[in-house]
């Protein structure tokens, strides 16, 4: 099971900011448990789809050479909860940009409903450590992702088909 609470970049301004969305939808199974006969997005996942969308951002800044992992969320708030149904707008800008990672401040809405607003810390890992996961982190996204960094492609007959 693949777990990317992304479905696609909707805007990505390189090195700057980006606006991915979410469709969330009864057919994902952990609606089904969380909670049972009221089915809402958890918190986490939300939380996980704004830092996929920020580690994205983040690591192509660094055309991704850089394994790039959450290291801390110093500030998240939670104002609402989504339903089936319903489409996330995760927007994150990047608030820096260092040697040793970045920080995204990030927020959650449907519609124009706030859903969720705060910051992410994220860090570059060191291949060669020892004890680091050895990941060739282009290849790992864009094999992920493939079709979803295609920003406002849909439609468009000059693109090839997968």
């Amino acid at each position: 099971m693949r777990w990317m609470w992304v479905d696609r970049f909707v805007e990505f301004e390189s090195g700057k900011r980006a606006v991915s969305i979410k469709n969330v939808s009864l057919a994902e199974e952990h609606l089904h448990d969380h909670f049972p006969g009221f089915p809402v997005m958890p918190h986490s996942l939300i939380l996980e789809g704004l830092a996929q969308t920020g580690g994205i951002l983040l690591g192509e800044t660094h055309q991704f050479s850089q394994v790039v992992i959450l290291a801390k969320v110093p500030r998240m708030t939670f104002h609402s909860y989504v339903t089936p149904g319903e489409t996330l707008t995760y927007r994150v800008t990047l608030e820096d940009v260092n040697a040793d990672g970045g920080m995204v401040s990030a927020s959650a809405k449907v519609g124009e409903r706030l859903v969720a607003d705060g910051e992410i810390l994220f860090a570059h890992v060191n291949p060669d450590q020892p004890g680091a996961v050895r990941v060739d982190q282009k290849s790992f996204v864009f094999e992920l992702l493939r079709g979803v960094l295609d920003v406002g492609k849909a439609g468009d007959p000059s693109l090839p088909t997968v």
